[in-house]
This record gives C-alpha cells, sequence and structure tokens, in this order.
C-alpha cells in the first residue's frame, strides 16, 4: 500500500529534527522501498502563536505492509521518541510534527484518525512537496491532482524550497 506521511519542525535544528524523523520512519519493520522523499521546504507557521519561527515541511512516501492503525500509533511514538510529548496542544510550535496524509485508498473518520488527511488539500505546505513526488496523483475523496490543486494557491503561501539533501553530509 503507497502511503504518505508530512513532517514539520520550527524548533530546534528543524533539518536534523527531520532527518531523524525520516530515519526512524524509513526504518519501520513495515516500511517497504521504494521511498519517495520531497524537498525540504521552508515555510510561514500556519494556525500558530503569535511569532512562532518558521517551519521546515517535507513530505515521504513509501510502501507499508500493515494497517494504517498501526502505522499511526508508530508515528506518534516516533514524534515522542523525538522530543514531542504525547499530550502536545495542537498548532503550537513543536520540535517535530508527523502527519499520516493518506494510506492508499483507504478512508478511515475517527476522531484519533482521519485518512485522508481531512486538511491536506488546504495546505501548501503539504501540497508543494507532495507535489514533487506525486504531482499527478489524486487524492482519496478528491476530483484534482495534487498539482490542480497547488496551482489554486496564490503567492501570498510562503513555501521556499531549500534542499534535497536529506543526509548529512
Amino acid at each position: 500500500m503507497r502511503v504518505a506521511v508530512a513532517l514539520g519542525s520550527n524548533l530546534g535544528d528543524r533539518l536534523d529534527n527531520l532527518r531523524a524523523a525520516r530515519k526512524q520512519i524509513v526504518d519501520l519493520t513495515d516500511v517497504r522501498p521504494p521511498v519517495l522523499s520531497s524537498a525540504i521546504y521552508e515555510t510561514d507557521p500556519v494556525d500558530c502563536e503569535p511569532d512562532a519561527q518558521k517551519f521546515f515541511n517535507a513530505v515521504v512516501e513509501f510502501d507499508y505492509e500493515g494497517d494504517p492503525v498501526n502505522l499511526w500509533k508508530q508515528l506518534a511514538a516516533i514524534e515522542v521518541a523525538l522530543g514531542r510529548p504525547p499530550d502536545h496542544p495542537r498548532n503550537v510550535s513543536r520540535k517535530i510534527d508527523i502527519d499520516l496524509l493518506y494510506f492508499g485508498d483507504t478512508e478511515i473518520d475517527r476522531k484519533e484518525l482521519q485518512l485522508p488527511h481531512p486538511r491536506m488539500h488546504l495546505r501548501k505546505f503539504v501540497l508543494q512537496p507532495l507535489a514533487d513526488i506525486r504531482p499527478d496523483l489524486i487524492l482519496p475523496t478528491g476530483r484534482k491532482t495534487v498539482r490542480e490543486l497547488l496551482a489554486q494557491f496564490d503567492d501570498t503561501c510562503n513555501v521556499v524550497r531549500l534542499t534535497n539533501e536529506w543526509e548529512t553530509q
């Protein structure tokens, strides 16, 4: 099953935080290649506290041989291992944020997990990196490609491409 996760960080060494999250995700037992990774982008914070630092954002897509709830729990455990408390308030600055975007065509609508991610089509900081790896993807429950959704945003959404370098030098 093709699965994508969004990574974000706006505290500490943001690039290192994304790299560490990507490595731990790729190392999960049920993750299989091919692993596609977007470029890393710097983006303005959305719905965060005043004076929040800019985020680094990226998307990683991979094959997964397991169930979506199990993956979601593993991603939450990675967040905790990388310094995000499990009770961290929503939309507040964070060292790492990992969101499960889609799990093939699976649709889930539970309080704790919604698939596909209910707001990803509204977030340029998710769509821009996703367009790097899957521009022609039509999201489950959607009608437009990622590229078409991205084209609907105006230039006031500040998303700046930083690097393709996932490995430390």
